[in-house]
């Protein structure tokens, strides 16, 4: 049986109640509604227990806001919608921020209490609930959808948010725009009782991962599978098997976790896509996962990747028949 509890964003069945979106378009929010609140793309979080921060319709805060609210659904019975204020701009932020795989830097806004602060999503998302990271992925890539789509793909004039947030329309061609998804494979690669992991220079020092990448236009599932194992390691594969998806808000994918066999163990990476491949042994995982240093970390807690290979080591993954 695999243990979902450790997924991020997979567990999240709030209502989305597409039949208000209508409703709700760009009219003044109801006072009773559950409003978060993202800034450049970070989350509104109470630090004392970790869990998103409601405000209320009147809050100063959420008139701040220059672009429309997006109605993310329903929570028993209670409407929630996302306020982007990324306007603001702080006096203490720092000008030299480097950029890094997780942004662990928290920011704070003068009209909120100390310890509501803005916080990365990769950085908490295993510390809010399966409905509250469902929420606050949401918003997020709506968000950062709306932000790289402000003209008409088709006659360049600007468009305008509608349908509560779900859809942009221009008002001199008639075309309308929808949020998209793109489909990402991630593959748990075996032989034997070695699995193929690979690492990208930008990512924390001695951190391995499932290879990756995104499905092209015209392509399997599995056909992506097998040709982004080929390119990027020169390894050649078989049995591919779906095992589960993630929704990926970073900036807008749907991972699709796989598994496959080789059928070829010699590697030779391609070096634009990887720093490194290594054929990883169930052995040195369990001594990871123990804390000892056997110069491979596995990939972070609440990644598909990290669930892939985590149940494949406790014997709950294997090949379908």
């Amino acid at each position: 049986m695999l243990d979902l509890t450790e997924l991020s964003f997979y567990g999240s069945e709030f209502d989305r109640a597409a039949h208000l979106r209508s409703k709700f378009n760009n009219t003044k929010i109801e006072s009773i509604a559950k409003n978060l609140i993202i800034w450049r793309g970070k989350i509104l979080i109470d630090q004392n227990n970790f869990g998103l921060v409601y405000l209320s319709s009147t809050h100063p805060l959420i008139k701040h806001s220059n672009v429309p609210p997006i109605f993310l659904g329903q929570v028993d019975k209670f409407n929630y919608f996302a306020h982007d204020i990324s306007n603001w701009n702080p006096e203490d932020l720092p000008d030299n921020i480097k950029p890094s795989f997780i942004d662990q830097t928290s920011q704070s806004h003068p009209d909120l209490p100390f310890y509501q602060n803005f916080n990365d999503l990769r950085f908490i998302m295993t510390q809010l609930s399966d409905m509250e990271a469902g929420l606050a992925s949401t918003a997020k890539a709506l968000f950062s959808w709306h932000n790289n789509n402000t003209f008409c793909s088709k006659c360049g004039n600007e468009t305008v948010s509608t349908q509560s947030g779900w859809q942009r329309d221009c008002n001199k061609c008639n075309t309308s725009q929808y949020p998209r998804t793109d489909p990402v494979v991630i593959m748990l690669i075996t032989q034997g009782n070695k699995i193929l992991l690979g690492r990208s220079p930008q990512w924390p020092e001695k951190m391995y991962s499932c290879l990756a990448g995104f499905i092209e236009p015209g392509e399997t599932m599995e056909a992506a599978v097998a040709r982004e194992v080929k390119e990027e390691t020169n390894i050649d594969i078989s049995h591919v098997n779906y095992v589960i998806s993630q929704p990926w808000a970073f900036p807008s994918s749907l991972m699709l976790g796989c598994m496959a066999k080789a059928i070829t163990r010699e590697i030779t990476i391609d070096q634009n896509e990887l720093e490194d491949a290594q054929w990883v042994s169930k052995d040195v995982l369990l001594k990871a996962y123990a804390g000892y240093d056997v110069g491979v970390t596995p990939a972070r807690p609440g990644t598909i990747a990290e669930f892939l290979i985590q149940n494949w080591v406790k014997g709950t993954l294997t090949h379908k028949k």
